[in-house]
């Protein structure tokens, strides 16, 4: 078998050493990342990150006899970097080389419950936890290297996996912990290390991830090979609702290295020796099958009209003064958005073995491992410590895919052939078609300017559901869904909270006296939706910021100026005037057919500050929309690694660029019709712009505030506010097609 299943350790054999490090420490400082500022005062403090839900240090940190140091996140690598960036800031703070140390990420054996990667949080709370965690470790190791020599620990100095006496002797690391756990709680405050002491924090290094990706190693859960793996395929119903009436079992029982049919109600799966064996039977299997189906979705050039007709509820997500809109210079206008697909590269995947003992073993790309477990245990009437849950990288992912569903998949048809790993890989057109995709929206905003050419009165209004159907239990997983006895999904509820979901980023960062904003809930979507990067944010951010152009334009102001008259925020500001500075914005003429889009936000209005510049071009004969050149500022607080930070927001950038210009899930009344790259289009190498600059704003001092989700929205904006520019016109729903730009230049 391969031993990518190395660390057969468990969570609960680190907790059960000969006794337990108890030391006693204080410390006179916090820096970084301590949520609010320490007072004097009785109550506790609360621990830095996630070490609130999970306080002991070796829930994070482990070092054994010999002297091998290991890290736990309970947030997975997803291709953004975060392997990388908690190495660095382990490192510094145990000062020792980052490849001293082995990572290991979420596992549900191994690791911290830190729920889903999700929400650009793993520095804010896994980054915040192992630094903390790290700090106060190396601050024991050199507490027990005093009472060993004898000496204060403020002559102590910790260094390559060593303590340092002046006078030259010295201990290993692994010496001082043999034979005991560092199973304490944390304290709230840690003595981190200052930055002009940091070796690693703040400079680029290289990703540690990427090596096996470009040498064809095994990185993803799509290139896992297990000893007496088996191959399944799933055979999906052609439509949500649809029953299977029957099929020709027989003849594909026949074919050959087939192991296994599974039916079960309306699921049907087929088990074969090898890959492509499975793969003949399950287009056999499709082909013979014969379904009961019914049209259920609404006409799609009237998805707004039946979004509205969907509400249940309205919420008030913000308000303050009283709107009223009485003067002469008034704007009103309505946004959309399609429902949007994940476009995952690689189709979704995912191993899993039932032992003889019925535990469940599963390598997933699930991005909540945890939630992902309590599904499948659901699923499989198993208690939860009977399945393990081990993440994997998948190609493409970003959001609530199809991942939790194929570890659903591979658990489900495991526990029918116990004793030999599944493996399934889904189709191509089962990803664009049964995947949870990113949920439609609609916007209305209203907004009057007063005498001085400042916003004084502003509504907006958003139909949208929580943008969240993520597993906890059967019913979100596919399989439970179509098996004989079916499990409903649990039902959602509007959630009105600081981070938002559908409604994130709705309320505006600007200052505006009157102002309110209504979340008009809807409960029930027509097709399966769930989390797609930044939930709601992309269609607000879009909405208002697209409105701030048209009243800059209003305004007779410059788009740039417009915002900063609006902006109390310096660090709002600063971004915004260092994006419009290193764009070179201004007011020259351009070509022909070109034109210019600027837009900011900040993510979920307490996460990371960005705006970024566009240029942009309009061919008139065909509608294609291009952008030239990109320009973006971020300040996400302490940087850590900016390579890391660059790359997420130049992924971000061309990310929302390609839903902007190009993506849209297609249907009938009956089924999804876009089940492949030539009917869901999106960016192609040749449109990525010839150059997209990132600038870094550097806040040594600030927390963390996270990257990978800062720039989708913002983009969206920019690029429709260039169009705007460039053909004097503009559009309100999404994407911006070359048939929409051509119908609005009346071509």
């Amino acid at each position: 078998m391969d031993t990518l299943d190395k660390a057969e350790i468990t969570r609960r054999g680190l907790l059960t050493g000969t006794g337990f490090l108890v030391v006693s420490f204080s410390v006179s400082r916090a820096l970084g990342q301590e949520a609010a500022p320490v007072t004097q005062t009785t109550a506790t403090p609360p621990l830095p990150g996630s070490l609130a839900d999970d306080p002991y240090l070796d829930s994070w940190i482990k070092i054994d006899a010999g002297n091998h140091i290991t890290v736990f996140t309970g947030k997975a690598e997803l291709g953004q970097g975060v392997e990388t960036a908690l190495l660095q800031l382990a490192a510094d703070e145990l000062e020792v080389e980052p490849g001293d140390i082995e990572l290991i990420t979420a596992d549900t054996n191994l690791t911290p419950n830190e729920g889903y990667t999700a929400g650009s949080q793993s520095m804010m709370n896994s980054g915040t936890a192992i630094r903390n965690a790290a700090a106060q470790v190396r601050d024991l190791l050199i507490s027990q290297a005093a009472g060993r020599f004898g000496v204060e620990a403020s002559t102590l100095q910790a260094k390559g996996k060593r303590i340092l006496a002046s006078d030259g002797r010295s201990v290993a690391y692994g010496e001082l912990v043999s034979g005991q756990a560092l199973h304490l709680k944390a304290q709230p405050q840690s003595q981190l290390t200052p930055p002009s002491a940091l070796r690693y924090i703040g400079k680029p290094m290289q990703r540690v991830d990427i090596p096996g990706k470009v040498t064809g190693g095994v990185s993803y859960v799509q290139d896992l090979k297990l000893d007496g793996m088996l191959h399944a395929r799933v055979v999906r119903p052609p439509s949500y609702g649809a029953k299977l009436l029957d099929f020709d079992q027989a003849s594909i029982a026949s074919m050959p290295g087939i192991v296994s049919i599974i039916r079960d109600g309306n699921y049907l799966a087929v088990v074969a020796e090898q890959e492509f064996q499975a793969i003949k039977a399950m287009q056999a299997l499709t082909a013979s099958a014969k379904w009961e189906e019914k049209p259920s979705l609404p006409e799609q050039a009237n998805l707004a009209a039946a979004l509205e007709s969907l509400e249940r509820e309205v919420g008030t997500v913000a308000q303050s003064g009283a709107p009223t809109f009485n003067g002469p210079t008034i704007f009103e206008a309505t946004y959309t958005r399609p429902y949007t697909s994940h476009g995952s590269i690689g189709p979704s995947c995912s191993v899993a073995v039932m032992d003889k003992d019925g535990n469940v073993k599963v390598w997933t790309h699930t991005q909540g491992v945890y939630p992902d477990r309590g599904a499948i245990a659901d699923l499989l009437g198993l208690p939860k410590d009977k399945v393990r849950a081990i993440h994997m990288q998948g190609s493409g992912c970003y959001g609530h895919n199809g991942a939790d569903d194929a570890a659903g998949d591979a658990a489900y048809i495991a526990s029918k052939l116990p004793g030999r790993p599944i493996r399934v890989q889904w189709m191509r057109e089962q990803e664009h078609c049964w995947e949870p995709f990113g949920p439609a929206m609609v916007t209305k905003v209203k907004a009057s300017l007063d005498a001085s050419g400042k916003i004084d009165n502003w509504t907006y209004d958003l139909w949208s559901n929580t943008h969240s159907t993520r597993p906890g239990k059967a019913g979100e997983l596919l399989a439970g869904r179509l098996k004989e006895n079916p499990v409903a999904p649990l039902p959602v509820k509007m959630e009105i909270t600081p981070a938002g979901n559908g409604d994130r980023n709705a309320d505006p960062l600007y200052v505006i006296p009157n102002r309110r904003i209504l979340w008009h809930f809807v409960a029930e979507m027509p097709v399966r939706v769930s989390a797609l990067r930044g939930l709601g944010a992309y269609a607000n951010v879009f909405s208002i910021e697209s409105t701030m152009d048209e009243l800059s334009r209003i305004a007779k102001a410059d788009p740039v100026e417009f915002r900063l008259r609006h902006l109390a925020d310096p660090r709002a500001r600063d971004v915004v005037q260092m994006a419009a500075d290193k764009f070179g914005w201004s007011d020259s003429k351009l070509p022909d057919g070109h034109g210019r889009g600027f837009a900011f936000a900040r993510y979920k209005n307490h996460a990371a500050y960005l705006a970024i510049a566009v240029e942009a071009k309009v061919e008139r004969e065909t509608g294609r929309a291009q952008v030239l050149r990109a320009v973006a500022a971020i300040d996400s607080g302490q940087v850590i690694n900016p390579d890391g930070i660059r790359n997420q927001t130049e992924g971000g950038i061309l990310q929302s660029m390609s839903w902007t210009l190009y993506e849209a899930v297609t249907f009938d009344d009956t089924r999804i019709t876009s089940t492949d790259w030539s009917r869901y289009p999106i960016l192609r190498f040749a449109s990525v712009p010839e150059t997209v600059d990132v600038h870094i704003i550097d806040r040594p001092d600030q927390p963390f505030l996270g990257t990978g989700e800062a720039a989708q929205g913002p983009t969206s904006a920019a690029v429709a506010n260039a169009i705007r520019d460039a053909i004097g016109k503009r559009l309100y729903n999404l994407p911006l097609t070359r048939e929409r730009i051509k119908a609005a230049m009346a071509v």
